[in-house]
């Protein structure tokens, strides 16, 4: 296993990504149709934030747990309750109340445990602000495909552009999807984490498409290789950069999400981090398994490279058909004989 790392790194071993294109597609449409299914059969648990709704504050005290805080706000006469631990406070969630029952579960709370009413706050959210949130959100996304179109039609080709474009939208609805069947809280943090990933994915792509157009830049009519083995060995190279950049970008993001929400129950922190975390893992595996693929697709349809191919596999042919010529084994009549039994056929 060491010997295998060791080779992976100095770039002597070649993995036939481009190759097995069929199967990361297979993969890639099952998880978009798993996480499809999940946005329409399940949906999004959007925070209070988008959906409107009374949040209340107040400090954990011994003794108390999230079953016993949602039945104590329940018993005030609301029955849409979500419970989250917030670092050293609790976090309910309602629906939007008015002043005369917001106080009521202030003064709730702090009969059952012990907590001065001041310090139950509280803050009431309209569902106009976070349709103003998706709204702008929405309006960045449509702005930032666009101006990664232009770029990158600009600085390499339209099919580049393409099929980083697919990429993208493949990892924000597999990001989605997972935020879907886990149920985790979409909020404004949440949203700011879908437009970062969106960034990096990029940024794993146009290092894959800058050492594919180096390569196969200097393809001539004399090639030995065709567009798609070139392509694919210029993935092979950028390999090792791709999985050591979106090592040392997990790590961190991991630690946030599974050390700091578990031990900390930093909400925010949460909302954010599987964002990113998620992005990451399907970024990286996108540039490498569904930017690239695509991309060969649509150049392996171009009559230049098309021409190409046709001369390397003749090439190939004719070289094969060469070296069975050479390694054909000499006739059986003239097999087994020894300078001997030459002698005994000429007398």
């Amino acid at each position: 296993m060491p010997g295998v790392i060791s080779r992976l790194y100095r770039g002597d071993i070649d993995i036939d990504f481009v190759g097995k294109r069929r199967t990361w597609y297979g993969l890639s449409a099952f998880l978009m149709t798993v996480s499809i299914l999940g946005l329409l059969l399940h949906g999004l648990n959007l925070g209070v934030e988008f959906r409107g709704g009374s949040v209340f504050d107040f400090a954990r005290t011994p003794g108390s747990s999230i079953e016993q805080v949602r039945q104590t706000v329940a018993e005030a006469g609301h029955n849409q309750v979500i419970v989250q631990q917030a670092g050293p406070n609790w976090r309910v969630t309602t629906e939007s109340l008015k002043a005369e029952e917001v106080t009521k579960i202030q003064q709730a709370v702090a009969q059952k445990y012990g907590v001065p009413e001041s310090q139950v706050s509280s803050q009431v959210i309209g569902a106009t602000w976070g349709g103003e949130v998706s709204q702008k959100a929405w309006i960045g996304l449509a702005v930032f495909m666009i101006a990664i179109m232009l770029y990158l039609s600009v600085a390499f080709e339209w099919r580049m552009a393409l099929a980083a474009v697919v990429a993208l939208v493949h990892d924000l609805v597999i990001t989605a999807g997972v935020y879907a069947w886990s149920d985790f809280e979409v909020t404004p943090a949440t949203m700011l984490g879908f437009l970062t990933i969106l960034g990096y994915s990029l940024y794993d792509a146009v290092v894959v498409f800058d050492m594919i157009k180096e390569v196969t830049g200097k393809l001539g009519t004399g090639a030995k290789m065709t567009y798609t083995q070139a392509a694919n060995n210029a993935l092979s190279h950028t390999l090792i950069r791709s999985l050591n950049t979106s090592l040392v970008a997990i790590l961190p993001v991991a630690a946030i999400l599974f050390i700091g929400t578990t031990l900390l129950g930093a909400g925010t922190l949460k909302d954010l981090s599987l964002a990113l975390f998620v992005g990451m893992v399907v970024g990286t595996y996108s540039s490498l398994c569904v930017a690239t693929p695509i991309l060969v697709t649509l150049k392996e349809r171009e009559p230049k490279w098309q021409a190409l191919a046709k001369r390397v596999h003749a090439k190939e042919v004719s070289t094969a058909k060469a070296a069975r010529t050479v390694k054909e084994p000499v006739s059986a009549g003239s097999q087994g004989t020894t300078p001997a039994d030459d002698k005994r056929k000429k007398r």
